[in-house]
């Protein structure tokens, strides 16, 4: 990694190494691997096979008219990615975005390009380093498994799958009615 005179590794080192560690994870099969990330006040686990990419939140193409979980269209290196702001759309309230946070790209079978906008990254882990629990009869967003985690810490983490959001009814449907 670079750093720059202070010894602060620069933000491109940075996205890059992690670009490179979510390639890995996903290419080790022996234990499932997920990347931990925190939306608004909530920890959520998503498969890493699902995660092309992890960006920095670039300057955004607004659309008129659309959900407000909707926050425009990012050109990446020449595909439009649709950008949801994650919480939104998970139903909490909206939060200003910092420098902690990123887009995570997902592509759904090449026809579907999106982004889902996380308030920070939680790093890289194994399935293996949480303790399953039993999930409280509480609603649950559809695209959420009822799975949920507890880790050393006694934090809970809830299982996402991105490409099943991508494919619910609601997530195709941006325009505002």
């Amino acid at each position: 990694m670079t750093s720059n005179s202070t010894g602060s590794i620069s933000i491109e080192a940075y996205q890059h190494t992690l670009t490179e560690q979510i390639k890995n994870a996903a290419d080790t099969e022996t234990s499932p691997t997920v990347l931990g990330v925190a939306v608004g006040e909530e920890r959520y686990l998503i498969p890493m096979n699902e995660v092309s990419e992890v960006i920095q939140i670039p300057k955004l193409a607004r659309v008129p008219l659309t959900q407000p979980w909707f926050l425009g269209l990012a050109n990446v290196r020449g595909n439009l990615y649709g950008v949801t702001d994650l919480a939104v759309y998970l139903g909490s309230h909206q939060m200003p975005f910092t420098l902690k946070s990123r887009i995570l790209l997902v592509s759904a079978g090449n026809k579907i390009y999106g982004g889902f906008i996380v308030h920070s990254m939680l790093g890289i882990r194994n399935l293996s380093e949480f303790v399953p629990v039993q999930s409280a009869k509480k609603k649950q967003v559809k695209v959420m498994s009822n799975r949920q985690y507890k880790d050393s810490e006694d934090r809970l983490w809830r299982e996402l799958s991105l490409l099943q959001l991508m494919s619910e009814e609601k997530f195709l449907q941006i325009a505002r009615e």
